[in-house]
């Protein structure tokens, strides 16, 4: 029996922790709100590469990933569905972030809690999220996500 392929459709997002500041970047599109750096993987790409690259067009800050926060999926009862990975990441040296609006962001600023009270945020999640990471909540290891094929670290199972 045919069946029609399933769209999915995959996404990033990449929260940026530097001690007790977190890394927003302010979107181009909208009402200008602020969110953490991410976007969507593109063909050939992996989460991870996806995750740095992202971070670096729109924030201008280099990272190195920590780990794994959440994978969300959201099916659609249209065929198509959506796969994201929030990754934990601390900036790779001291660049500041960048100021210069273009087409990925009006620019990055780094944040406490208390001052992303006062932001416009793109959702809900973005204070919850940042209170998760500041309670040192759970944070999975970048091994759970390999290439089809990869068995590194299953043992003799």
């Amino acid at each position: 029996m045919f069946r029609n392929p399933i769209s999915t459709r995959l996404f990033v997002v990449v929260v940026v922790r530097s001690d007790n500041r977190f890394l927003l970047i302010q979107e181009v599109m909208g009402n200008r709100p602020w969110y953490f750096p991410g976007g969507r993987v593109e063909p050939g790409e992996t989460f991870v590469a996806a995750a740095k690259r992202e971070t670096l067009e729109e924030a201008g800050i280099p990272i190195i990933l920590e780990g794994i926060l959440r994978i969300q999926h959201l099916p659609h009862p249209t065929g198509q569905s959506r796969i994201g990975v929030f990754f934990l990441a601390r900036p790779e040296g001291n660049t500041p972030p960048k100021t210069k609006p273009d087409h990925e962001s009006l620019g990055a600023k780094w944040f406490t809690l208390t001052e992303v009270e006062q932001l416009p945020l793109r959702t809900k999640f973005v204070k919850p999220i940042i209170a998760e990471v500041l309670t040192e909540g759970a944070v999975y290891p970048l091994q759970l996500i390999l290439p089809e094929g990869n068995f590194i670290g299953l043992g003799n199972r």
